[in-house]
């Protein structure tokens, strides 16, 4: 396992990264509505990212064929836009996305209401979020990787719900996906020390029901099991000496 630390220049061009892939989300979370097509999502989402002078790393990431993945209530992750997929009234809505700004990606994921939802579906969405928080209470440099993964998956397994495990967080930096893997449920180890200069893509993806997933056939669209809804929240941060480094969420307590 090869995990890059960053350098103070390094660290900067992921900040920026990151400031630029918090502006998307938020031009993102404002524009959906109840009508409008997953398709457009991705349109809007590419035609942002591209303003800032920056590439869309998910675009042919493995071949996959949009900018934003768009995954629609009982969809999980990785789902692919089409224009004859309309949000309604009452839906969710995750969002994932990354750029790539002089070579450093960040990455980034939310859970968005379509119009009024249910409050199920808001709780969900709020216990998947409030479990990253959870989770980077152990992203100090001197604790341990799984100590993360404990912490989110013992929360939103509080709540009775499913906690992915096909599909984990991971390094991020000069590529996408680096070392190492950061699951979100308890592991059997205590994983490796936390450094300084670290940069991870934490992401809770939790169902409300089982947490065994699916691909449908076009190889992308990771589905629940049981048809439950999921709700996936994702940032990258920074471990630094003292409390890890948000790089793409400067104001978290706007939207608790």
């Amino acid at each position: 396992m090869s995990i890059s630390i960053k350098t103070a220049r390094e660290i900067e061009k992921m900040r920026h990264a990151g400031q630029l892939l918090e502006k998307v989300h938020d031009e993102l979370g404002k524009a959906i509505h109840p009508g409008m097509s997953t398709w457009e999502i991705d349109r809007l989402g590419e035609k942002i990212i591209r303003s800032f002078g920056c590439v869309p790393n998910f675009l042919n990431y493995n071949g996959y064929p949009a900018s934003i993945c768009v995954s629609v209530n009982q969809e999980v992750v990785h789902g692919i836009p089409s224009k004859k997929r309309i949000l309604k009234e009452g839906d969710i809505v995750s969002l994932d996305a990354g750029l790539i700004y002089e070579g450093y990606h960040s990455d980034a994921a939310r859970t968005h209401a379509v119009g009024e939802i249910s409050p199920e579906a808001q709780k969900l969405i709020r216990v998947t979020r409030q479990a990253f928080f959870e989770g980077i209470k152990y992203a100090k440099a001197g604790h341990h990787l799984h100590e993360i993964s404990a912490a989110i998956g013992t929360y939103a397994e509080s709540f009775g719900y499913g906690v992915v495990r096909d599909l984990v967080g991971h390094g991020i930096g000069t590529h996408l996906h680096e070392d190492p893997q950061v699951p979100n449920f308890a592991q059997p180890s205590r994983g490796i020390r936390l450094q300084p200069g670290m940069t991870l893509a934490i992401e809770p993806m939790i169902n409300a029901g089982r947490p065994e997933v699916r691909w449908l056939d076009d190889e992308w669209t990771v589905v629940t099991e049981d048809g439950s809804i999921s709700a996936h929240y994702e940032n990258t941060i920074l471990i630094t000496e003292g409390e890890p480094e948000i790089l793409t969420l400067s104001h978290p307590e706007d939207t608790l």
